[in-house]
């Protein structure tokens, strides 16, 4: 066995894989121990083989695990079928095994060999070694150390994606399947779903873009990774890429509303008197932004400054409208918003889309209306608006 060459594969899939070197010497030992028992074993037996990456050479081993009379089923008892953990963890009866002698062995002969040990420890018998492992065995070892490799990638993959779960990642758009996008990100494929991509942005294939990992699935198949960019939170992770206020907690994005690809609006508010809030997001002339504006598409995005006063907050949260009062309704958490004439469009905007974003940027019920008292709009917390002239959202 060349085990310089070894050595190298092994610090090779560490790196471009992240599979640590103990995990794939772990699968090698199980691989070996499984050709032992096809080869040499006998059935019930328990084989473990420790290998020694500085010499080359195996070792195997027999386990015996050591019970006593209480841990062994009578002879005339039938098997049923397996209980579920939670059966057997009320039930002792269900616990006690089948005595075998290639995988047993009585407390008292286990004491002859070692004393002091007592039941469901592990007596080890070192087994002779076998040069010869033939062709089949040599087969099935080869199946177990490509397969666990595999699991070791996944479980990999699985973690370090995990770990990012909630954050933004960049990927070349690999292929399109029924409206679906397939990212490759490097170490994995994930999938940008139809619901969650912006409305009218266009993909081509080959093209980088950004989007947030929202789930991770492990499945028996692989790891299925879910990507967005409509969701709230990219909008958000977008302005704590650009923002070095928000990355660094001086500045906190308190609420967001988004209709993706049209309009957004978030609130912010600084931690630190000094500090401008809506400037530090819009930056030195608007560089900031732009920035994000740019990565959505040319999404529109209002920013106000957040308020613990309901009045100042849904005052601000319907910019660029002008309202002269605020009527609050604590008990609904209503609020009754009046605006002049000339502002009532502003207020409710295009098929009510300002209205409506302010209602779930608030978390208030909001109706609109004229300095005269005609109500002309409303819209709840959940963005459903109703009012004359309103067009309903598709």
């Amino acid at each position: 066995m060349d085990l310089k060459a070894l050595q190298s594969t092994l610090e090779q899939l560490e790196v471009e894989r992240g599979i640590s070197k103990e995990k794939i010497i772990e699968t090698i030992e199980d691989a070996m121990a499984a050709a032992y028992k096809r080869d040499y074993g006998k059935k019930g037996q328990i084989i473990r083989a420790k290998f020694d990456l500085k010499t080359g050479k195996t070792e195997f081993s027999q386990i015996k695990v050591v019970v006593d009379e209480t841990m062994i089923k009578p002879e005339d008892e039938e098997d049923e079928e397996t209980p579920t953990p939670e059966e057997v963890e009320g039930n002792e009866e269900d616990k006690k095994v089948r005595f075998n002698s290639e995988r047993h062995i009585m407390i008292n002969e286990a004491k002859k060999i070692k004393k002091g040990i007592r039941p469901e420890e592990e007596l080890i018998f070192p087994l002779e070694n076998k040069k010869d492992y033939g062709r089949i065995a040599a087969q099935t070892g080869k199946q177990v150390i490509i397969q666990r490799i595999r699991e070791a990638e996944r479980e990999s993959i699985y973690k370090e994606y995990k770990d990012k779960e909630g954050g933004v990642v960049s990927g070349i758009i690999q292929r399109m399947e029924r409206g679906n996008i397939f990212l490759d990100l490097g170490r994995a494929t994930a999938v940008l779903p139809r619901e969650e991509q912006v409305w009218g942005e266009r993909y081509r294939l080959g093209e980088r873009i950004k989007a947030i990992i929202f789930l991770i699935e492990q499945t028996p198949k692989g790891i299925n990774i879910y990507l967005s960019r409509s969701h709230p939170r990219f909008l958000t992770k977008l302005f704590e890429i650009e923002v070095p206020e928000i990355s660094s907690g001086v500045v906190e994005i308190k609420s967001v509303a988004r209709e993706a690809g049209s309009r957004s609006k978030i609130a912010v508010i600084s931690n630190k008197e000094e500090i401008d809030p809506v400037g530090s997001c819009v930056g030195q002339k608007g560089v900031r932004v732009s920035t994000v504006i740019s990565e959505l598409g040319g999404e529109k995005i209002d920013i106000m400054e957040w308020s613990s006063e309901p009045e100042a907050f849904i005052t601000n949260a319907l910019s660029p409208a002008k309202v002269v009062e605020v009527e609050i309704k604590p008990r609904g958490k209503e609020a009754i918003v009046t605006v002049a004439e000339d502002q009532v469009s502003l207020a409710i905007g295009k098929r009510g889309q300002n209205v409506r974003l302010a209602a779930k940027l608030t978390g208030w019920k909001l109706d609109i209306r004229s300095r005269a008292g005609e109500s002309i709009a409303q819209a709840t917390e959940e963005g459903k608006v109703t009012g004359k002239g309103i067009e309903p959202i598709e």
